[in-house]
């Protein structure tokens, strides 16, 4: 009998547990960032801070100076956002399950080139303690 063949379950769990480290690597593809570039991409390349959330999560805290467009509502409102085409984006959801991977599409499909999601969402960027405004709207 052959090694794979006596061993062929430790070889798939071998396989398996190194897909499963490999996978948030490969998963982001660079259209994640963390709050780190985030934030220098929004003091040094003036990016746009798009928040896609609901609005009543929108006005219960967002990021400062952050327009806030519904994901549901993106695709009517694509007008507002022309000007911001060859500027950097970045997309802001709550944690967890986000409608910023259509959003996403949707404005890379329009010719928004530099696109990008905050990786872990508003709390993320709670987390890191960095600044929240409550109760304002944002554009």
């Amino acid at each position: 009998m052959s090694f794979l063949q006596s061993n062929i379950a430790l070889i798939i769990a071998a396989l398996a547990s190194g897909g499963m480290l490999l996978w948030p690597l490969l998963r982001r593809s660079g259209k994640e960032v963390d709050t780190m570039v985030a934030v220098q991409l929004i003091n040094y390349k003036d990016a746009l801070v798009l928040d896609v959330r609901e609005a009543s999560e929108y006005e219960a805290g967002h990021i400062p100076n952050s327009r806030h467009i519904p994901g549901d509502k993106l695709e009517q409102r694509l007008q507002e956002l022309e000007k911001f085409k060859d500027k950097p984006i970045i997309l802001i959801h709550r944690s967890g399950v986000s409608s910023t991977g259509k959003a996403g599409a949707l404005l890379r499909s329009n010719g928004f080139a530099h696109v990008r999601t905050l990786a872990g969402g508003i709390d993320v960027w709670r987390q890191a303690n960095l600044p929240i405004v409550k109760n304002k709207r944002g554009g």
